[in-house]
C-alpha cells in the first residue's frame, strides 16, 4: 500500500503487549511516532522495531501530551490510536481509497467509527462500547486536544468527513485492570475540578450513582448485553460516585494530593 503524507501517533506507558499489533494497523502511513512516558516492560523497544520513533516524554495529562506528540509530526495530518487499539482491514481500505481526498480539501478532522471488545467479544448493544464515534484523524493547524487531564476530546470548528469502516479496541483484557484504571482516571479527573475549585455537592452522591446505573444500563442497553452490560453500568456507577468521593476527600485535606501520587507511583498507576 502506497504511505500517504500522515502521521501515526500514538501515546505509550508500559503498552508491550499490545504496540506492534497498533502501529502494524496503518501500514498506509508515512510517519510513526511512538511518545513514551517512561516504560519498563519493552515498549520502546518493540515500537522502534515496528518502525516507529520513540520519543520520552514525561507524563503531562492526556491532553496536553497529545498535543505535545502533534507537533513531533513531519506532517500536518495526523492519525491518533491507544495503544490497546487498531485499524480493521475494512478501514485500512476506506482510508486507502478515501483519505487521499479528504486530506487535499479544507476539512479538520475525520470521525471514525469505533467498536469495543469485553470479556473477549464484542460488544453487541451497550451504547458507550458500540459504534462510538470519535475523532481521530485532523489536521493539527485545525484541530487540537483540549487541556484535561483525562477524558480529553479533540476540538475544532471547521468540517469533518466521516469514514463507515470500524477501528477496534481491546478494552480492559480484565476487571482488575479496569479497576486500576478507574482508580487512575479517578484522581486525574478529581485534580481537574481541584485545579479549577469546582464545587461539589455530596449530598448527591446516592443519586449520582442510581443514576448512573440506569442511564448505563436501561437508556444505554447495557441490559441487552447480560451481565456484561450490567458489569459495565455498575462500574461507570461506580467511577460517577468514586471521583466525587475523592475530589471531597482533596478539599477536606488538600495533603492526600501528594499521598494519594506517592501510592500511585509506588504501583505503577502514575508515571
Amino acid at each position: 500500500m502506497a504511505a500517504l503524507p500522515i502521521s501515526l501517533i500514538v501515546i505509550t506507558h508500559n503498552e508491550a503487549s499490545n504496540i506492534a499489533r497498533c502501529l502494524d494497523s496503518v501500514p498506509f502511513a508515512a510517519e510513526k511516532i511512538v511518545v513514551d512516558s517512561g516504560s519498563t516492560d519493552g515498549t520502546q523497544d518493540i515500537a522502534q522495531a515496528c518502525g516507529a520513533r520513540v520519543v520520552q516524554q514525561e507524563w503531562l495529562g492526556f491532553g496536553p501530551q497529545r498535543n505535545f506528540a502533534s507537533t513531533l509530526s513531519s506532517h500536518d495530518w495526523i492519525v491518533v490510536l491507544d495503544a490497546d487499539e487498531f485499524m480493521t482491514d475494512a478501514l485500512i481500505a476506506e482510508c486507502a481509497r478515501e483519505l487521499p481526498a479528504i486530506m487535499a480539501s479544507d476539512n479538520a478532522a475525520v470521525w471514525l467509527r469505533r467498536e469495543t471488545w469485553y470479556m473477549g467479544a464484542p460488544m453487541r448493544w451497550y451504547r458507550p462500547l458500540r459504534g462510538e464515534v470519535k475523532a481521530r484523524i485532523y489536521h493539527r493547524d485545525r484541530a487540537k486536544w483540549t487541556n484535561a487531564r483525562v477524558h480529553e476530546s479533540l476540538e475544532f470548528d471547521g468540517k469533518a468527513a466521516s469514514l463507515s469502516a470500524p477501528f477496534s479496541h481491546r478494552n480492559n483484557p480484565t476487571l482488575v485492570h479496569k479497576q486500576l484504571k478507574v482508580l487512575r482516571y479517578s484522581e486525574l479527573k478529581a485534580l481537574d475540578w481541584f485545579e479549577h475549585k469546582r464545587g461539589v455537592s455530596m449530598w448527591s452522591a446516592p443519586l449520582v450513582f442510581v443514576g448512573s446505573f440506569i442511564k448505563d444500563y436501561v437508556f444505554r442497553l447495557g441490559f441487552m448485553d447480560g451481565w456484561r452490560g450490567f458489569i459495565l453500568s455498575q462500574v461507570a456507577a461506580s467511577y460517577a460516585i468514586y471521583k466525587r468521593m475523592r475530589y471531597y476527600e482533596m478539599q477536606r485535606d488538600p495533603q492526600t494530593i501528594d499521598e494519594a501520587r506517592s501510592q500511585l507511583v509506588k504501583h505503577g498507576l502514575e508515571h
